[in-house]
């Protein structure tokens, strides 16, 4: 069971390790804070506790502050 991850220019299929595998497992595994990034899940805004599941396109953005 694969999904797509798309971040910044990085587009690739990861392998879903397990099935309760979560956008926050994700997150943390390429050491990500999801207080910076905005996730979504096959083109709609999701949070960090939903579930990938397999073909899912996950696409991650940096989120920018500014003043």
């Amino acid at each position: 069971m694969s999904f797509l991850l798309k971040y910044k220019s990085l587009e690739e299929k990861r392998e879903i390790p397990n099935n309760n595998y979560t956008i926050r497992d994700l997150l943390n595994e390429l050491e990500l804070s999801a207080q910076t990034i905005v996730s979504k899940q096959n083109g709609e805004l999701v949070i960090e506790d939903t579930v990938i599941e397999e073909d899912d396109e996950i696409q991650l953005v940096q989120i920018i502050y500014g003043g």
